[in-house]
């Protein structure tokens, strides 16, 4: 009898029905699993991780590469273990080369982005957890689209492999050092990670396991977003992985939060920054509080103060505020904070002794913000 992966589904599949998700692919399993597979499939275990390593060290996918896998071997087992997951629609690139926005269709059609990012002394890829996302925030393009299906670990996986590739063949902008790769990962692309807790939290487990388990990123160079799936944070909280939490919050007040994240209505402002200082303290792990500026929506002065105060009454030093003007989608109503209040609105922040940085926006002539390109295709 075949040995079963996660979700029951065989381990090795040659050839199978029509899915929902797609085959298993070796960055859906532990390297134990992957071990099991090949055995069961009548090779000796060690197979197994010289497959891995050609995947997440070298981000080798193609059988004919794997030289060092017996002539007879490399086609089925490669197949069995390394079934295609991502195929690129469209590379777009901006800031002299220094970001490229991908585009790929999934196994059933479905549409996700990522993007990779050059910034000085790091490389950072934003992925995508979900094809669409559940939120329905009418201020993303993401949630405007509805959600598809949650992405599999694999597919997760696979757009850090795919960076990592494009990074080895020179197509990202800087200059190219030998072996470099992505060193931060942040899960601030399309969907709501936490709305995909299991699998999110396995890619976790896969991006920061050494080779050839895994990636071997560091967690600290790991960020997970959501909007406030309130228990979601606190079993995030439990997991003992000491990835930056980030709470894209967005509104202080639940009058106006309630109209920008629906799901205030069911876990409130208040609710959302307790979980979040849970986070901070059970793993000393300090917040981001993700907070997009909008044009006469939220970025009033007296809305800063009120963020302020709302997060010094937990305590200082636990937490850290994103503001980043709103890169608007097409046809909607609200487009970023002018200049002067944008200035305005960290300043009170800063004056309050919070610490505030205004997020770099990349990508603005690329459909950069995440679901715009997946919208227009």
């Amino acid at each position: 009898m075949q040995q079963a992966g996660p979700d029951g589904r065989p381990l090795l599949q040659f050839a199978e029905p029509k899915r929902s998700m797609p085959a298993t692919h070796l960055a859906d399993l532990s390297l134990a699993e992957r071990e099991a597979a090949v055995v069961t499939a009548g090779l000796p275990k060690y197979r197994a991780a010289q497959v891995s390593r050609h995947y997440f060290v070298h981000s080798v996918t193609d059988a004919a590469d794997m030289t060092d896998l017996p002539a007879s071997l490399r086609e089925p087992l490669v197949a069995s273990l390394l079934p295609p997951l991502l195929t690129e629609v469209r590379r777009l690139r901006t800031d002299n080369g220094d970001t490229i926005k991908f585009l790929w269709r999934l196994f059933d059609g479905a549409l996700v982005e990522s993007v990779l990012m050059r910034y000085p002394g790091r490389i950072t890829l934003c992925v995508s957890s979900e094809a669409g996302c559940g939120m329905n925030c009418p201020f993303c393009a993401t949630g405007q689209q509805g959600l598809t299906r949650n992405l599999s670990t694999a597919e997760i996986i696979d757009q850090v492999v795919q960076a990592n590739r494009a990074i080895a063949d020179g197509e990202l902008g800087g200059v190219v050092r030998n072996g470099e790769r992505v060193t931060n990962v942040v899960f601030m692309g399309m969907g709501e990670p936490l709305a995909n807790y299991k699998r999110v939290i396995a890619a976790v487990r896969r991006m920061i396991a050494p080779a050839p388990e895994g990636l071997g990123i560091s967690a600290r160079h790991i960020t997970v977003s959501s909007v406030g799936l309130v228990p979601a944070i606190r079993k995030l909280t439990a997991e003992e992985i000491p990835v930056t939490f980030a709470l894209s919050l967005h509104a202080p007040d639940d009058e106006l939060r309630d109209e920008m994240i629906p799901v205030n209505s069911r876990w409130k402002v208040d609710e959302a920054l307790d979980a979040a200082y849970d986070y901070f303290a059970h793993t000393g792990r300090r917040v981001s509080i993700e907070y997009a500026l909008i044009r006469d929506m939220n970025d009033h002065p007296w809305r800063a103060d009120l963020l302020a105060a709302k997060l010094n009454a937990r305590g200082h030093g636990w937490v850290h505020v994103n503001p980043i003007p709103l890169n608007p989608t097409p046809g909607s109503v609200w487009t970023a904070s002018t200049p002067s209040a944008t200035r305005e609105f960290i300043r009170r922040l800063d004056a309050a002794g919070i610490p505030t940085t205004l997020r770099d926006t990349r990508g603005k002539d690329i459909d950069g913000a995440c679901g715009q390109l997946a919208a227009t295709a």
